[in-house]
């Protein structure tokens, strides 16, 4: 806005013949404000009125100019007291200037006050309250108050269409985006550099990122802002290999990088997980000596992390001279967005030691990591946190709890949570009905939808898959049915890939696999491979071995690298005694190369995580839990328990397949749970895969011999086991 500013003096109708004789006090008062000393400069002016009545009109715009660049709106609403109606409705310039203090201050509504009263208005008078509300984030308000412009037969200048197309691009209103195109054309300023990259980034910003390129290639002039903003266009639309091509033509053409343009290039890599050419990016940083910028390496780490490299980011991390709260967030958003809960909990205690505070992000993400690994006492020591910090009143961060103690089984806590917020938006209502879902509430879940509607809120499209999973995971076939259906005609959702998952979900949960396949086949759009894995694990739990080939092939054809769909086919022909077909099947997994993932619990015992997989022996404890685990299968076996080796796709011998199935993840979570806390306390695993059957039906036993509580929440959904029972009803 500096170049606004200056255009704002020179239109100063009448300031010369309004400043009294006396200088010396304007000086010190200009002086006093470039330091940043406010106060004393209110005081002398304050003074100078009451000698005079009025002080010059340079001494109110030189204090406006100090609120606005410390965003001072208390100051500022006191020099703005000093100043009479009768010097503002004859000088327009302080009049300006008052609408722009008012903006940069973020108080759009005095601001607009100003503008209102004001008997006449320029270009700039204009341009500074369009300025507001777009900066407010009320791009529509910004639009139409051009538009209003327009009909007074003012002509906009290039800093106004800079202003309100980048409105148009942060609204994605290419329409109206268009139209300023056409009048740039027509006023002649589509030459200008800044008004041309502000195009360009209008038109990536909305989507048509061959429309922003044609007008970059059209360009006679092009500075690094050009540059920047194709970049950013390919980058924010997901085309990152384009966004790195851009980059080689600018160094070919000897266009010099900045700051920023590291900064879009490292996201653009992070975003496909390009490398390779993200180190080629840090060599060129370190060589032209951007190193030490710490937005430049905050976006190093992130781009690190993204690509799974938390170990190059980790020492990026700690070889920072300089560390703010937004690199520490960084840091934790790379370790939980790789799984690793644990290590982004212990990097939050050392940022509480080094004494940075953190912010309403720090919290989401770690409540977050919480949540992944069922960390209920660290999530409610970071709730004790967040209450000391203030941040119970965010929006976020409460609905982000609300989710945390969902997924760690405490629905109860999290609905007293959802009903306490002052505020709630899609998001929070979609955390509640989500973790009822998660925790087999169907009908809880289909009663809060229905509040939401009732208390004017409307559903999304995340809405509707919470809802959708959770009838499916209650059998709530028929409402279910109804959800989807009235999807698009009550609130005009139209349904994705995620929706129609949800539907094959319901319907194979509930042993019709027939209706299910027939569902899929009938979809408007190409079933991807989540579809067709929803009914293969449907067929895997009634034991529909053709339905399940044929999703098994589908599944394969799309994902040829995916050990899931073969360990679930393995598992059906086992259990359907075709050994045959499970040999077979085995052949094909290994000639393939295929892997199966290993499963993984976590459980925290004394604000420590600890993680187990399958045939584990690596822990510090392991003869013990070893030793627990011999105790609880003799107790298991006494009262009825057979293994189920049918979970067990290796070709071994039986006695090592009942070994292998004594050993997997979550039973050596438990065994560390029983030995390590004292009788009657509830256990609570967090698993990486579904639980297989075999654990199911021996958690529950198991809940019945300790008289423990536990709960597993899994990669669908949480089980909670007591007295012999779980929850679920065995349906999940």
């Amino acid at each position: 806005m500096a170049s606004m500013e200056l255009r704002l003096i020179q239109s100063g109708d009448g300031l010369r013949s309004r400043v009294p004789g006396s200088f010396c006090n304007s000086d010190e008062v200009s002086k006093l404000c470039q330091e940043g000393r406010l106060k004393e400069a209110l005081h002398m002016v304050e003074l100078m009125v009451r000698q005079t009545s009025e002080a010059p009109i340079g001494v109110y715009v030189c204090l406006l100019k100090g609120c606005s660049r410390r965003k001072a709106l208390a100051e500022g609403k006191q020099v703005h007291a000093l100043t009479v109606q009768s010097v503002l409705d004859s000088n327009i310039f302080l009049a300006n200037t008052l609408v722009h203090m008012y903006s940069n201050c973020g108080s759009v509504l005095d601001a607009h006050k100003v503008f209102s009263n004001m008997p006449q208005h320029n270009v700039y008078s204009w341009t500074a309250i369009i300025s507001a509300y777009a900066n407010s984030g009320q791009g529509e308000e910004a639009i139409n108050l051009f538009q209003q412009m327009q009909e007074t037969g003012l002509a906009p200048d290039k800093v106004l269409f800079v202003v309100v197309l980048k409105a148009c691009a942060r609204l994605a209103a290419l329409e109206q985006g268009k139209q300023l195109h056409s009048d740039i054309i027509k006023r002649g300023f589509q030459s200008d550099v800044i008004v041309a990259s502000t195009l360009v980034d209008m038109y990536a910003k909305c989507g048509c990122t061959e429309d922003a390129r044609e007008l970059f290639n059209n360009m006679s002039e092009r500075d690094v802002v050009s540059w920047n903003a194709m970049i950013a266009g390919y980058a924010q639309n997901g085309l990152g290999k384009e966004a790195l091509a851009l980059y080689e033509q600018m160094k070919q053409e000897g266009v010099q990088p900045n700051n920023v343009t590291f900064v879009l290039l490292l996201k653009a890599c992070a975003s496909v997980a390009a490398l390779e050419q993200g180190k080629q990016l840090h060599s060129d940083i370190i060589k032209r000596g951007f190193q030490s910028d710490v937005i430049v390496g905050s976006t190093l780490v992130d781009m690190y992390a993204k690509c799974g490299c938390t170990e190059d980011a980790r020492e990026l991390f700690n070889n920072m001279s300089e560390r703010d709260v937004a690199l520490w967030t960084v840091m934790i958003a790379g370790y939980a967005q790789n799984g690793l809960g644990k290590e982004a909990l212990a990097l939050y205690e050392q940022m509480k030691q080094e004494g940075v505070q953190p912010d309403n992000v720090t919290f989401v993400l770690l409540l977050k990591a919480c949540a992944s690994l069922v960390a209920l006492e660290q999530g409610k020591q970071l709730h004790s946190d967040i209450i000391k910090r203030g941040f119970q009143s965010d929006m976020i961060v409460g609905s982000t709890l609300v989710d945390m103690y969902a997924k760690c089984g405490c629905t109860e806590d999290a609905r007293e949570l959802f009903n306490n917020m002052s505020e709630r938006d899609a998001v929070s209502w979609n955390a509640m009905i989500a973790g009822y879902a998660q925790n087999g509430l169907g009908k809880e879940a289909l009663s809060l939808f229905d509040q939401m509607q009732r208390e004017g809120t409307k559903p999304n499209d995340v809405t509707y898959i919470c809802v959708l999973s959770a009838c499916a995971h209650s059998r709530l076939v028929d409402e279910g049915r109804y959800v989807f259906d009235s999807m698009c005609e009550n609130y005009g959702v139209t349904p994705t890939r995620e929706h129609y998952a949800c539907m094959v979900d319901l319907l194979g949960r509930a042993g019709c696999l027939s209706d299910a396949e027939l569902f899929i086949n009938k979809m408007p759009i190409q079933p991807d491979s989540v579809v067709w894995m929803t009914l293969l694990g449907a067929a895997r739990n009634h034991g529909h071995v053709a339905i399940g080939k044929r999703a098994f092939d589908r599944v394969v054809k799309l994902e040829p690298k995916n050990a899931a769909p073969y360990v679930l086919l393995s598992n059906i022909y086992a259990a359907a005694g075709r050994k045959d077909e499970l040999a077979k099947i085995r052949n094909e997994m290994k000639e393939a190369g295929v892997k199966k993932m290993p499963g993984c619990s976590w459980i925290e015992v004394d604000n420590q995580v600890h993680a187990f997989v399958v045939g584990d022996v690596t822990h510090p404890q392991s003869k013990e839990i070893l030793a627990e685990l011999d105790r609880l299968v003799g107790l298991m076996k006494e009262v009825g328990y057979i293994p189920d080796l049918s979970f067990v796709v290796d070709d071994v011998e039986d006695d090592e397949k009942e070994n292998a199935l004594c050993q997997h993840s979550e039973k050596l979570a438990i065994a560390f749970g029983l030995i390590n806390t004292p009788p009657g306390t509830p256990i609570r695993i967090k698993k990486n895969l579904r639980v297989c059957g075999d654990c199911h039906s021996a958690t529950k036993i198991i809940s019945k011999i300790v008289g423990r509580e536990i709960s597993v929440m899994d990669a669908n959904r949480s089980h909670h086991f007591k007295d012999g029972f779980c929850f679920c009803g065995d349906y999940w």
